[in-house]
């Protein structure tokens, strides 16, 4: 692969340790506006202003707190912060394997596709393969650039890929939108124009390609661009040089995978690996919760799940 791996380490579940490569899955091809001086073209940065008085603020007079009543805070000082920091592991603990129609498609965040390394193929084939025709996918907390996470494991055709997922309490509930009731008889929907609406529906089938869709505002402001270059507009501006990425190291013994199998199913699928999140051990909050409404999932079906932004419950 000819990214560069963020990070390494292995996926844990029972006694198995299949050791990985993380990679971005994303390509950020967004535009990016700089800011600058219009008499020089040199960049503008954001400066530290007081918000009450206007002023800027030197770094060394900068603290950091929280907000606990209106106007009143608790400042923290950096080694109170950096002590609640989730201890830094290279695994990627996975804590139970759900059915794969129980996530929503709104509790996904960011992609990761995972390689196996250090002579991991086989273990990473059993993996994916025994997810693929089990239909399940692992619920796991990893630890990245010390903030820790949520994540499902999923496997897609031939590689498992590592889907960053928000928080139960991230997702606000939809309860108090003015959403019609469900049904179409209790929406006040006839039977013909149901049928109508699903022959259109029928009509208009496709299959998913996304390489058919593409972002109109940067092609125009790239054409923008282009005509301004041709034109003899382009003028010269210092950049300031992006940071090196930060990789870490990881190396991993294979041991003999059978005996490891049967070892994790004689200890009823526990793991080695100490839980420091706030997931209690072999549980995920995907199934904590009762069961309340149908929620988009990651195979495209409807499902209950405890997290679905229709929760009677508040996330």
């Amino acid at each position: 692969m000819a990214t560069r791996a963020v990070w390494k380490g292995a996926i844990s579940f029972g006694l198995v340790h299949v050791p990985v490569a993380l990679h971005s899955a994303t390509i950020n091809t967004g535009l990016d506006f700089d800011w600058l001086d219009k008499r020089s073209l040199d960049p503008v940065g954001y400066r530290r202003i007081n918000k009450v008085t206007g002023e800027e603020i030197a770094a060394e007079n900068i603290i950091k707190g929280i907000e606990y009543e209106n106007g009143r805070y608790v400042v923290l000082t950096d080694e109170e912060i950096r002590a609640a920091y989730p201890k830094i592991t290279q695994t990627i603990a996975i804590d139970s394997f759900v059915p794969n129609t129980q996530i929503p498609f709104v509790y996904l965040e960011k992609p990761y596709y995972l390689e196996p390394i250090n002579k991991g193929e086989k273990v990473y084939a059993l993996l994916r393969d025994a997810l693929l025709q089990s239909r399940r996918v692992g619920v796991a907390r990893v630890v990245l650039q010390n903030k820790q996470h949520l994540a499902a494991l999923v496997p897609s055709g031939q590689g498992l890929v590592l889907n960053l997922l928000r928080w139960g309490e991230e997702i606000r509930s939809w309860e108090d939108l003015d959403l019609p009731p469900e049904g179409p008889q209790a929406a006040g929907v006839s039977g013909q124009e149901l049928a109508m609406a699903k022959a259109l529906i029928e009509d208009m089938r496709g299959n998913w390609d996304p390489h058919q869709f593409s972002n109109s505002f940067k092609k125009e402001i790239l054409a923008l661009v282009d005509r301004k270059v041709k034109a003899g507009q382009l003028q010269s501006a210092a950049k300031p040089e992006a940071d090196a990425e930060e990789t870490i190291p990881f190396g991993a013994q294979i041991l003999d995978l059978g005996d490891l199998l049967q070892r994790s199913l004689r200890h009823g699928g526990t793991s080695d690996t100490p839980s420091n999140g706030n997931i209690p051990k072999g549980k995920s909050r995907a199934r904590d919760l009762p069961a309340k409404k149908k929620a988009q999932t990651l195979d495209g079906t409807d499902d209950t799940s405890p997290h679905s932004p229709g929760s009677r419950k508040a996330a």
